[in-house]
């Protein structure tokens, strides 16, 4: 009924609770984590521990003191989603400090069972969509009485800046930092050096505690919100967990927007053909499986793609960071060469970079990459077997899927057989991108202008034609009685605008579609064939001149335009074929709703984890298919996003702006008011986000029930006991705190802008004010001729 940190097995997580987990792995993984033990739910009889494990737990208890006498303890929650990527529960549940006797300790684990239902932790489970039970544990662990307490964050959990940690720190225990009681002392590590810049009775630990927080950071999957202790000169690690402001999908509504997994520039060039529309969460994270296991990624935490909003960018900031700490290699040469794929990059924006040091890149980036330009290579060779197989293999499963009765079943085709298909399919897809047009054109260029150069390289189909343009051609072919009906559906009914995204239906399932595109052509008839002759001749115009003024160079010419056309039309072919196995998929995803009884459309706002979780059972998901719908449905309203989008954006404001601009958003641009400005408050960036309304300032929380909805809460400081009002708040200002205290952990993670540690909003605000408040800057403006 409990465990030791040192002793606890990863499969006991559902029993201990996300805290207890976390300090076990560390714990057992060496950093310095206080010693102690996590007592499971399964010792509880309601919120009293079971004799049994009371006996248990004295023994425990007796162990720890034999080993250091005197010793004093801590007893902490441990909930199931507790400091985890969802949600932190910071503050939510008691914590009892200090405690020595055996009658303490009980008394103690009792008190923090009970505050599960509280009405702060009711209140912040409604908030975060939280709707499955939450079982706690209770951690017993060996408390410190620490000379320093404080937090780091391994990344800037306002703006996602990746190339610092910011903390903050106060003398003796943790308590008043994190309850926003008293007001710490901030200060930074530059990445990757961790250079330190703060006050001076830290700096003799800031090595250690940047090398310690350094490595954590590195063995999470996420940038970590860690709370440190110093005592005797020793550095300790009491908790980590994710950042909450930094996630990017909210599971309750559905939100996806990786620019809030941190600070980096996104590109849809390239990644608007591919998805030119809002994708519901099945076609997401399907998509995310795009060619897995087929090569290599230099980075464990970060994809070479994200979704924002519903739509798909590119990441460079990601794709670019490690290769710029190479000799003679800077930013501008590395965008200039990814703008060739995901497009031009404005000279005036700045690339956010990511902390590599110079070792991390030449033995872990650049190794990694070489490694996925071989495979690459090797892989493109199987191109023409994935073309020769998808017709047949997709005609076969169709009817396998529409057959299928049993949910489990269906679960199991997906797995042995549609996933690896797909996976190989659109690794195939990737690898058949080259980027030889580009560089021929360029030396073509220097032997014959620009023009013969763009002439010769817009002829790579030669006598036939891409596959892009098998649809338009032969469908006059059609028309004219040369193809049948039939062949051209089966060849080319797979192809839409929409192609990858399988909330759409695929052209052949609409009966009528073939007869439409026939109309169309009748009424608009166009002479494809006409425009293909004619860019042959100009091909063989240029070619005789080019041949005319460099015949010793016409056999190496002509064999490097024949492999750029053969690379050309195996990238045509394989996404050719990689969208119609995604009309398999669609099947399948149809299929799946109707065996468990989903209706309109439902099944495509679910992950494909839960579309996988519910045809072996497991239901509770689909609770929150509405709240998705209608989230989807909002992302679908809003204009086409910029292509190219540095830092944290939301789509929703951006939209409301009149003044935005279509063609790039970039969050660092703008700059701050003077400080002096009597109009304006300046206090810590505590939760991003702008909001207008209008002030009501409070003294006590008891006198919550005066805050109406949609105004900013202005008060001296926040405790646990504020947070049923958050929800109702339209942002959150206070007088005293910093990035930890509780106004800004809550509001960062309802969305709710903050700005904390103001010193004097209370006394420069009054109930009625009008105020803009920007948690992104940490500025509040009192705006005149509105109360």
């Amino acid at each position: 009924m409990l465990y030791f940190f040192d002793e606890l097995p990863p499969e006991a997580g559902p029993k201990v609770g996300g805290k207890g987990a976390v300090l076990a792995r560390l714990y057992q993984r060496r950093y310095p984590v206080p010693n102690g033990f996590v007592i499971t739910v399964d010792a509880f009889s309601e919120d009293d521990l079971k004799p049994e494990a009371w006996v248990q737990v004295q023994a425990s208890l007796a162990r720890m003191r034999q080993r250091i006498p005197g010793l004093i303890f801590c007893i902490r929650s441990s909930a199931l989603s507790e400091d985890s990527a969802q949600a932190s529960f910071a503050g939510e549940f008691e914590s009892v400090l200090n405690v020595e006797s055996d009658a303490d300790i009980l008394s103690a684990i009792r008190t923090v069972r009970v505050s599960a239902k509280s009405e702060r932790v009711q209140a912040y489970l409604q908030a975060q969509g939280i709707n499955t039970f939450q079982p706690v544990a209770v951690v017993v662990q060996e408390f410190i009485r620490a000379d320093y307490a404080g937090v780091i964050f391994t990344a800037d959990p306002v703006s996602g800046n990746l190339m610092h940690m910011s903390g903050n720190f106060v003398r003796g225990g943790g308590e008043k930092l994190v309850s926003g009681e008293a007001n710490a002392q901030p200060f930074t590590f530059q990445r990757p050096r961790g250079s330190y810049q703060g006050p001076p009775e830290l700096k003799p630990y800031a090595r250690r505690l940047y090398n310690l927080c350094e490595r954590l950071d590195r063995d999470s999957s996420a940038p970590q919100d860690i709370e440190w202790v110093i005592a005797g000169g020793k550095v300790s690690i009491v908790q980590s967990r994710p950042i909450s402001s930094l996630r990017g999908f909210n599971p309750a509504t559905g939100e996806w927007n990786d620019s809030l997994r941190g600070d980096f520039l996104w590109s849809n060039g390239n990644a608007a053909e591919i998805q030119p529309d809002v994708m519901p969460l099945l076609t997401a994270t399907i998509g995310d499986l795009w060619g897995q296991g087929y090569g290599e990624w230099w980075s464990d935490r970060y994809r070479a793609s994200g979704c924002i909003g519903g739509r798909l960018y590119f990441n460079i900031t990601v794709q670019v960071a490690p290769f710029t700490r190479l000799p003679g290699m800077n930013v501008e040469k590395l965008v200039h060469y990814t703008s060739q794929w995901w497009g031009r990059i404005p000279a005036e924006v700045k690339v956010p970079l990511m902390p590599y040091s110079l070792w991390k890149t030449l033995s872990g980036a650049v190794p990694t990459y070489l490694r996925s330009v071989r495979r690459m290579t090797q892989q493109r060779k199987r191109i023409p077997e994935f073309v020769a197989k998808s017709p047949s293999w997709c005609r076969n499963l169709r009817p396998q899927i529409k057959a299928v009765s049993d949910p489990l079943a269906l679960a199991a085709l997906w797995r042995d057989e549609i996933m690896p298909f797909y996976t190989f399919g659109t690794a195939m897809a990737s690898v058949a991108n080259a980027d030889n047009r580009l560089q021929l054109e360029a030396k073509l260029a220097k032997l014959v202008g620009e023009a013969d150069a763009n002439a010769l390289v817009s002829n790579l189909g030669g006598t036939e034609f891409l596959d892009s343009l098998g649809p338009v051609v032969n469908l006059q072919k059609v028309a004219q009685g040369e193809i049948s009906r039939e062949t051209y559906l089966e060849t080319y009914g797979h192809r839409c605008p929409n192609e990858f995204n399988i909330i759409y239906p695929q052209p052949l399932e609409d009966p009528q579609w073939l007869d439409e595109q026939l109309s169309r052509l009748a009424q608009s008839p166009v002479d494809v064939e006409g425009l293909l002759n004619k860019q042959r001749s100009n091909f063989a115009a240029a070619w005789e001149r080019l041949a005319a003024k460099h015949p010793k160079k016409v056999d190496s010419i002509r064999k490097a335009l024949d492999k750029t056309a053969h690379l050309a039309a195996q990238r045509e072919a394989a996404r050719s074929e990689a969208t119609r196995v995604m009309g398999v998929i669609r099947l399948w995803a149809l299929r799946a709703g109707e065996l468990l009884d989903l209706k309109d459309n439902g099944i495509f706002h679910l992950t494909l984890e839960e579309v996988l979780g519910a045809l072996a059972g497991d239901m509770r998901p689909c609770q929150y298919i509405p709240a998705r719908r209608a989230t989807y449905e909002r992302y679908r309203a809003l204009p086409p996003y910029p292509p190219i989008i540095s830092g944290r954006f939301d789509p929703f404001a951006w939209a409301a702006d009149a003044n935005r601009r279509s063609d790039l958003f970039d969050a660092h641009l703008g700059t701050l008011p003077p400080p002096s400005d009597p109009k304006v408050i300046v206090g810590f960036a505590g939760a991003a986000g702008v909001v207008e309304g209008k002030v009501r300032v409070l003294e006590h929380a008891a006198d919550g029930h005066l805050l109406e909805s949609g105004e900013v809460l202005v008060t001296t400081t926040t405790n646990v006991g504020w947070t049923p009002l958050f929800p109702r708040a339209a942002a959150v200002v206070t007088d005293v705190g910093a990035p930890l205290s509780h106004a800004a952990v809550v509001a960062r993670e309802l969305g709710v802008p903050a700005v904390v540690g103001c010193t004097d909003a209370t006394s420069r605000l009054k109930t009625g004010d009008w105020v803009r408040v920007d948690g992104l800057k940490g500025t509040v403006q009192i705006l005149e001729g509105k109360n």
